[in-house]
């Protein structure tokens, strides 16, 4: 079995991610190949394919919302992915599992909902959303009418799980601001749910963006278990390969898998980006040590980072006060002055794209 060492693995990584080199694909394309972008916060997903995209403007992905090309709705891992229309209908369906686990044990809501029918809560949710868009606290609201003796946020949370509830505009629009809304998908989209989702397709999916991977790996990125099921069966049909820990690493035949020694240039990478999300061993893109320094920040918050030659280096932060905007970055580990001057320059850039209505634009290396 061929080994293929870990910047062999961070290659193609980076080459299925867009990160070699930005993309000449449109905003959809890019979401469509990406399997969706990690959308928690409204805004992140605009940098997220800036810094992946040859042209890209704001007004690309906005206009996909706005024209219901795009939508945000929970997906992998039970977290807010903004994904193409086609696959908020072929995604959703196969998470459903995620949703009806977090109703049984979710710490806040899980005992308000133990002696409710939640299927007539989901129907009587959809019938409400069905007349306009709603708030989570409007929602729970309506549903409290009819369940007077269970809180509202718990109504709502229940509808939620057993719907596919996208996010409407005006929330992440680009220059927009407006609270978390909701309509069920298929009423948003005009189109039904997919009713027999394969999960082979998805495992094909993930390995499109994300390989090549072990079958943790998909787990990790999914939030779905017994994957081993679904991969097995595709081995005559996939690569395999060995990491430098023996694990087996399962490929597209056909995906790119450039050598490990290809010079990749430094990148920005946004708040929640699914590359630093989406496998069980992380280190292929960041170092243990500075892995547990990303996700040990305080309130969950996970800032935006860079990449240097591939790797996670550091931090960085966008600031803006009046009319001036200053990029923050934030060295984790030691980075050559050759590379300090490629940042400063990415960082210009990606200032001009953010804040392209500030009248002074400055960018800082600070001390760790």
């Amino acid at each position: 079995m061929e080994v293929l060492s870990l910047r062999a693995v961070n290659r193609a990584t980076l080459a299925r991610q867009l990160l070699v080199e930005r993309a000449a694909r449109t905003a959809e394309e890019a979401v469509e190949h990406l399997v969706g972008l990690q959308a928690q916060a409204p805004f992140p997903p605009y940098t997220g394919l800036w810094t992946r995209l040859a042209g890209f403007r704001p007004e690309h992905l906005a206009d996909a919302l706005l024209e219901r090309r795009v939508v945000r709705v929970v997906l992998m891992r039970g977290t807010v992915h903004l994904v193409t229309a086609a696959d908020a209908c072929f995604l959703r369906p196969l998470v459903q599992v995620i949703m009806d686990r977090d109703l049984g044990t979710n710490t806040l809501h899980a005992r308000h909902l133990a002696d409710v029918d939640v299927a007539k809560v989901a129907d009587a949710a959809r019938l409400a959303l069905e007349e306009r868009s709603l708030t989570a606290k409007e929602l729970g609201g309506v549903l409290a009418e009819r369940w007077p003796d269970v809180p509202p946020g718990s109504l709502a949370h229940a509808a939620r799980g057993l719907l596919a509830l996208v996010q409407v505009p005006p929330r992440a629009v680009w220059g927009r601001a407006g609270q978390t809304a909701y309509r069920t998908t298929e009423h948003w989209l005009g189109r039904p749910l997919d009713p027999a989702p394969e999960l082979a397709r998805l495992v094909r999916r993930y390995l499109a963006a994300f390989g090549p991977a072990t079958v943790n790996d998909i787990q990790a990125w999914s939030g779905l278990t017994r994957l081993r099921e679904v991969v097995e069966p595709l081995r005559p049909e996939l690569r395999v390969f060995a990491d430098e820990q023996g694990r087996e690493l399962f490929d597209l035949p056909d995906a790119p898998r450039p050598p490990a020694d290809l010079p990749v240039p430094v990148r920005f990478l946004p708040e929640f980006d699914n590359l630093l999300l989406s496998h069980a061993d992380r280190t292929r893109v960041i170092r243990e040590e500075l892995r547990k320094r990303l996700f040990g920040v305080k309130n969950g918050v996970f800032p935006g980072t860079f990449l240097v030659d591939g790797f996670v280096r550091g931090a960085w932060r966008l600031t803006k006060q009046r009319k001036a905007a200053t990029l923050t970055i934030t060295p984790w580990a030691t980075v050559s002055k050759r590379d300090t001057a490629a940042l400063v320059r990415e960082g210009a850039r990606m200032l001009e794209f953010a804040a392209a209505d500030a009248q002074t634009r400055d960018v800082v290396m600070a001390p760790d």
